[in-house]
């Protein structure tokens, strides 16, 4: 790590305490997707990966998304610990984003409850909310983490720190 762990304060989390393979946990935060003005996704059910050097990834279950915005994407890739993930693109009346979301068909089995949720980047939506808080995208334009003032770094994924 070539910068300083920041240390968290009472009621914060250090992504450097977050584990390497990822944790999957359940959470009952209030998650809110906006894209070109409408709300596309909104749930209390979400879970949220957890891994080393990066904010929390936010799963939502497909039943709290506006599905009739999705449009399956061909691309696909892999994660060692989550298995073959496929993308969606997302269309909401004039305005397009590609592959801006992702899920895991047949998950490993250490991440089963996965199946059936998807993620989202954050940084080509309108907004996203963490129980009312307006998210800040992880940087670079790779990974797809949620920063919250809860949540504390450095973040892997800006210049420099891909080596991590």
């Amino acid at each position: 790590m070539s910068q300083q762990r920041i240390e968290p304060q009472p009621g914060q989390e250090s992504v450097w305490d977050y584990p390497r393979p990822p944790r999957l946990e359940d959470t009952s935060k209030h998650i809110q997707i906006i894209f070109n003005g409408v709300t596309i996704a909104d749930t209390q059910q979400a879970k949220r990966v957890l891994e080393t050097s990066h904010p929390p990834v936010y799963y939502i279950p497909l039943e709290d998304i506006k599905q009739e915005y999705l449009i399956k994407s061909p691309r696909s890739t892999y994660c060692e610990w989550k298995g073959h993930g496929a993308y969606y693109h997302l269309v909401v009346n004039d305005k397009r984003v590609d592959d801006v979301a992702w899920y895991y068909p047949e998950p490993t089995p250490a991440v089963a409850s996965i199946a059936h949720y998807v993620a989202f980047y954050p940084a080509p939506m309108d907004v996203c909310y963490v129980d009312g808080e307006k998210v800040e995208p992880q940087p670079g334009n790779f990974y797809g983490g949620w920063i919250t003032s809860d949540i504390v770094g450095p973040f892997k994924g800006s210049l420099g720190t891909w080596g991590w």
